[in-house]
């Protein structure tokens, strides 16, 4: 039996997304794969936290209840705009001991070359 094939054109995106239930936003939100692990985030932030504090929150979760694909000591990556200035951090792998803060202290831009660059 021949499989249809289905055409990018056959697609129509001003259709609404299929789901049953519509997204609620405020002034916060929560946005992850589990409904446990947002609301815990969202359990967080009416208890005043903030966006930092939610995503420790929901990570806590997810360590749980999604034990194969997530883990709050993983990789961790995150750009958090602290009310004065943007912060970006790149958690993943291991670093080597003498990468210590006070070794790239004095760089103006990211290493190119070598494994500073990684």
């Amino acid at each position: 039996m021949p499989r249809e094939t289905l055409m990018f054109d056959d697609l129509d995106y001003n259709q609404p997304y299929a789901s049953a239930r519509s997204p609620v936003m405020g002034n916060n939100m929560v946005a992850c794969s589990q409904p446990l692990a947002a609301q815990a985030g969202l359990d967080m932030l009416r208890r005043g936290g903030n966006a930092v504090d939610a995503a420790i929150a929901a990570a806590m979760v997810l360590t749980v209840v999604e034990p194969t694909g997530c883990g709050i000591g993983s990789d961790a990556f995150a750009i958090v705009w602290d009310g004065s200035k943007l912060q970006g951090l790149n958690a993943s792998g291991r670093a080597p001991q003498a990468w210590t803060p006070e070794y790239f202290e004095g760089q103006s831009q990211m290493p190119q070359r070598g494994w500073p660059a990684v």
